[in-house]
């Protein structure tokens, strides 16, 4: 079994070694995909000294967005199983166990990581965890899933799902987008509890109030009208 990690980055100087040490120390035969979204803060640099070292690396020629960078790794991925793996920190990959479980014993094709099942997680904003949940809310009632973290980066595909799937949002919207997809294709989804560390926006968290917006219409749109 091959395992893809797919990881977007852009702007993440600060967190981009270790993420790649912990990624790395998972113990699994895999292949890893960094799509740097055109960084301006040295994160670009960096990586272009890692070809040949067990990291593929792949370069925006400008700023497209989470969706646009999840869009090239997952064309360019050849695993039998592919997950998605923030480069920040809030996202523990000692916790890919957990994560593959589920496909790994023939129970899933889809696993989502959710931080709203019990596990461990940095207390935070009360209205980031109200924009969450309605975003899942209205996904649930348009894809009639019952998913608690739509929104959860840990997202993990088996080969045959990533095949099927195009993705056409640049930004954030990736993530009902791939929702909405995955149901319409029917393939078997699991949610398992994960830590999470969230970070402040001071810390560099990027997502936002507006982001949220786009987010709805997103779902409407690819649930609705594709």
């Amino acid at each position: 079994m091959l395992l893809t990690v797919i990881i977007p980055a852009y702007n993440e100087i600060e967190f981009i070694d270790e993420i790649l040490r912990k990624v790395k120390e998972t113990p699994y035969d895999k292949e890893i995909i960094i799509v740097d979204d055109y960084s301006t803060d040295g994160t670009r640099e960096y990586l272009e000294k890692l070809e040949g070292n067990g990291v593929v690396t792949l370069f925006q020629e400008k700023n497209q967005g989470k969706g646009a960078a999840l869009r090239r790794g997952m064309e360019a991925a050849t695993g039998d199983i592919v997950l998605v793996q923030d480069a920040d920190l809030e996202y523990d990959p000692r916790e890919y166990p957990v994560l593959l479980q589920p496909i790994l014993e023939g129970k899933a094709d889809v696993v989502y990581g959710s931080r709203f099942l019990g596990g461990p997680h940095r207390v935070l904003y009360f209205w980031h965890y109200v924009g969450n949940s309605v975003m899942t809310l209205v996904s649930n009632m348009f894809t009639n899933l019952n998913l608690t973290d739509m929104e959860t980066c840990y997202k993990v595909f088996r080969k045959e799902v990533i095949k099927e799937i195009t993705i056409e949002s640049k930004r954030f919207g990736v993530e009902p987008e791939i929702t909405a997809k995955v149901a319409k294709g029917g393939w078997r989804i699991f949610e398992v509890p994960i830590s999470y560390y969230g970070r402040t926006y001071e810390e560099g968290k990027k997502i936002t109030w507006r982001d949220g917006i786009k987010a709805l219409f997103t779902i409407i749109k690819f649930n609705v009208f594709r």
